[in-house]
């Protein structure tokens, strides 16, 4: 499914559909082909929103996650959304979590899914090695449970990425930032409602960071949907859109 991507001054972004804002944080490959079966399911009950996070486009100095998070806050204050029902996959998650830690009287609702912001097994200096098609090809299957999920467009779309020096120095930075930024003393401040959507066979953010997230998060429910990886709303989008759509029904004025 194609989109329009609206571009008004540095923000680009998808905007589909009326009602409540659902707002879309992608992680770091990929945007809005991770998303399209949910902006299907909630265009028609929801104003859906991707952003397109300036994963290679921020100053070195400010490719962090603090960074991705000052980006979405001026993002959502240009669009003069309140209450948004934000939610995050993977380094999505966790720029979402900074924003609700940062800006919790702007926010409905909080869906993380394999987010980072406590534990994951991160990529290592060593990737993504630049030039390797193999490599890439291996390590974009790791990401679901089914490596045929992992198809040649996703995967030359992540080779592609890493061709560029630049971005591969930004990519690395970012996963670093990631590690760093541990949320974990903070994570009982927030008391929007959350709902955790996590794959059982997730090896990137493995199932006891999502018990851990349920531990520390006050309002917050956790489901596990099984023989799925890292990227539920791509590898099994009607269950999770299930429970997305009964989690936010509970949460709609």
């Amino acid at each position: 499914m194609e989109y329009e991507i609206k571009k008004e001054g540095k923000f680009e972004y998808v905007e589909i559909g009326q009602g409540e804002p659902l707002v879309l944080l992608h992680g770091l490959f990929g945007a809005l082909s991770n998303f399209s079966d949910l902006v299907e399911k909630f265009k028609t009950s929801h104003k859906v929103v991707v952003p397109i996070l300036p994963l290679f486009d921020l100053d070195i100095l400010h490719t962090s996650v603090t960074g991705l998070a000052k980006y979405v806050t001026q993002f959502i204050e240009y669009k003069e959304y309140d209450k948004v029902n934000l939610l995050g996959n993977s380094l999505g998650g966790h720029v979402a979590l900074v924003y609700v830690l940062q800006h919790p009287e702007r926010v409905k609702s909080l869906t993380l899914t394999g987010s980072s912001g406590l534990f994951e097994n991160a990529m290592g200096d060593s990737y993504p090695k630049r030039g390797d098609y193999d490599y890439i090809k291996n390590k974009t299957a790791l990401t679901f449970y089914d490596p045929a999920m992992a198809t040649t467009a996703l995967v030359d779309e992540v080779f592609e990425i890493t061709r560029n020096r630049l971005k591969v120095i930004k990519i690395i930075a970012l996963a670093k930032s990631a590690i760093r930024n541990n949320l974990g003393e903070e994570l009982n401040q927030i008391k929007v409602p959350t709902c955790l959507i996590w794959g059982k066979n997730d090896t990137v953010t493995p199932p006891f960071v999502a018990e851990e997230f349920k531990k520390l998060i006050p309002q917050s429910e956790l489901h596990f949907i099984d023989k799925c990886g890292h990227a539920p709303m791509m590898e099994v989008p009607l269950e999770f859109n299930e429970i997305l759509s009964t989690f936010l029904s509970k949460h709609t004025n």
